[in-house]
């Protein structure tokens, strides 16, 4: 059985890359107009569920919560960007250096010990990536930095919420991003707008539905589990991306771009079972000290 911070991710996960497909579909649109929607939709449905449970709406931490809202504003609208001018797989491929900027930046921001096994994993998962992207003509230099600068400061948000832990509830943390970002979008949109047709506004109502069950399972998620366990498993939507790329883009790669995805998830699934086998060791240890100690 998988524990509760990892359900939680796992659910995140899944609701990010149907986000993803959504953005996808409304390419056509500038980015960070589709991100005014999305952030309209979040604060709505997040403001409607804070008064419903009664909650401080600024929070214990509105320092902390506000560094994170910018650093996931800053991380999403260029992640949107790059979705639009990258394939669906290696877009979402790129964003997924996050997990190892998220640890790496975990040892100084929040003191989480990394073991040496686990950053020979994240290794093997970045060299994944440069594998990607060094087979994928599509993608230019710009846009690559562009994604990876998206991944350093989605790692970097991460840690923010998981330096405010069990202090805040996930709806306040969840309802900082979009009130951060909207003002931004909508300063952008003001002087960049295309006005959306048809199906547009469906979709653009499911980027904001489906990004507010997302944000909300993985702030669970963060706050019930150790970054270094739960990060990478944000790389599973490359699995989601490579499905929908295909289905719904006709998007294709090299046999290269598939072998460098497999070493991504190959670095998962053994940091996974690395970290799963020190936990049982370490509730091993404390049961054997307590029995010994008499606690």
């Amino acid at each position: 059985m998988f524990s509760k911070g990892v359900r939680y991710m796992l659910m995140a996960t899944f609701f990010f890359a149907l986000m993803n497909v959504c953005v996808k579909l409304v390419s056509h649109l500038p980015a960070v107009e589709v991100i005014f929607f999305r952030s309209v939709v979040s604060l709505a449905m997040s403001y409607v569920a804070i008064r419903r449970q009664k909650l401080n709406i600024w929070g214990n931490n509105p320092k902390t919560l506000a560094l994170r809202g910018i650093a996931g504003a800053g991380a999403l609208i260029l992640f949107f960007i790059t979705l639009h001018n990258m394939p669906l797989a290696t877009a979402v491929t790129v964003q997924y250096l996050s997990p190892i900027f998220t640890t790496i930046m975990g040892v100084f921001i929040v003191k989480e010990r990394v073991k040496p096994w686990q950053w020979v994993f994240f290794a093997l998962s970045f060299a994944g990536v440069l594998v990607v992207e060094g087979v994928d003509t599509r993608v230019s230099p710009v846009y690559l930095g562009l994604g990876v600068l998206s991944a350093l400061l989605s790692g970097l948000a991460y840690n923010f919420i998981r330096k405010l832990n069990t202090q805040e509830h996930p709806l306040v943390i969840v309802f900082y991003f979009p009130f951060i970002t909207l003002p931004i979008a909508l300063l952008y949109s003001a002087f960049n707008w295309v006005q959306p047709q048809g199906w547009d506004w469906a979709i653009l109502l499911l980027v904001g539905v489906l990004t507010q069950l997302a944000q909300y399972y993985m702030t669970m998620s963060y706050q019930a589990e150790e970054l270094s366990k739960v990060a990478n498993l944000n790389y599973i939507g490359i699995i989601y991306a490579l499905v929908f790329g295909f289905i719904l883009f006709g998007e294709t790669f090299e046999a290269g771009a598939y072998l460098g995805m497999a070493l991504v998830l190959l670095g998962v699934l053994l940091n996974i079972r690395y970290k799963n086998r020190l936990t049982r060791q370490q509730k091993a240890e404390a049961l054997a000290t307590a029995e010994v100690t008499g606690k």
